[in-house]
C-alpha cells in the first residue's frame, strides 16, 4: 500500500521519491497544500476504491496516516 501511495505522490505532485517515507509530513516535509491534498484524495479514491470521509482528510498529517486509512478502508 505504501509503495502504491508513494508512486502516486511522486507522479502527481512531482515529489522526489527519496523524500517520501511513512513518517513524512504531508504539509511540512512534502509541501502538500490543501488543493494538492484534495487532488491526492481523488486519485486515491480511483486507485484504491476508497471513499474518503471529509472529516478524516483533515486528520492526515503523515504519509503513514494516509496509508493506514487506505489499509483500513480499501475494498
Amino acid at each position: 500500500m505504501f509503495e502504491r501511495l508513494k508512486n502516486i505522490l511522486v507522479e502527481e505532485l512531482s515529489l522526489n521519491q527519496d523524500d517520501v517515507t511513512m513518517e513524512s509530513e504531508l504539509a511540512n516535509d512534502l509541501g502538500v497544500n490543501s488543493l494538492e491534498l484534495a487532488d491526492l484524495v481523488l486519485v486515491c479514491e480511483d486507485e484504491f476504491g476508497v471513499e474518503f470521509n471529509e472529516d478524516d482528510i483533515h486528520k492526515f498529517i503523515t504519509v503513514g496516516d494516509v496509508v493506514e486509512y487506505l489499509e483500513e478502508n480499501a475494498k
